[in-house]
């Protein structure tokens, strides 16, 4: 950057200004953070959600009095925005993945949804300060209600959502080198 004397023009005032401008930004730029990632904007905005629901709960409540159950509420006040069609056992389509026409049953939010909005919501609570042994987002109740949704949405579908054993490595034998041999003198020696 060239140095400006003292007695500059205010035309030459403002360009030394936007020069010096531009050299700032293009040097903050290299240490400027890098933009959250969709993972954390989606994470900030779920617990802005859930932040508003505590907020609008009749009584009010704050989060170190919020449960498993009051998770639970939450998981159902979603179902009204879902999307996905979940078929009654009464719907003559129940168990059809493909149905050939459409039916009155009710949409729903998807388990995938469910369940990631509750692992992006579990991480959040231990980020704003709340200890692992007191999330509400891991209680019992809530694993309980996600298998729950996701059987009754498989059922619904016609598709089994069975647990895939994990393939283990073949038990390789460890090798040990044989035990050494005594070699006894001889008696002719």
């Amino acid at each position: 950057m060239e140095a400006v004397p003292a007695t500059a023009e205010s035309s030459n005032s403002e360009n030394t200004n936007s020069s010096a401008a531009a050299a700032i930004s293009s040097s903050s730029s290299t240490t400027t953070p890098v933009s959250p990632s969709r993972y954390e904007n989606q994470k900030r905005r779920d617990w802005n959600t859930f932040g508003q629901y505590l907020r609008n709960h009749r009584p009010p409540l704050s989060l170190s009095r919020c449960s498993g159950a009051h998770v639970l509420e939450f998981l159902r006040y979603l179902d009204q925005f879902g999307k996905t069609k979940v078929h009654t056992q009464i719907c003559p389509f129940f168990g059809h993945p493909n149905p050939p026409a459409p039916c009155p049953c009710p949409l729903r939010q998807a388990w995938g949804s469910l369940d990631a909005l509750i692992g992006r919501l579990r991480a959040a609570f231990e980020e704003h300060g709340g200890k692992p042994e007191a999330n509400p987002f891991g209680a019992r109740a809530v694993r309980l209600y996600l298998r729950e949704v996701r059987e009754l949405q498989a059922k619904a579908r016609g598709i089994s959502y069975e647990k895939k054993k994990r393939k283990r490595p073949p038990q390789q034998q460890q090798q040990q080198p044989p035990p050494p041999q005594l070699t006894l003198p001889s008696p002719n020696s």
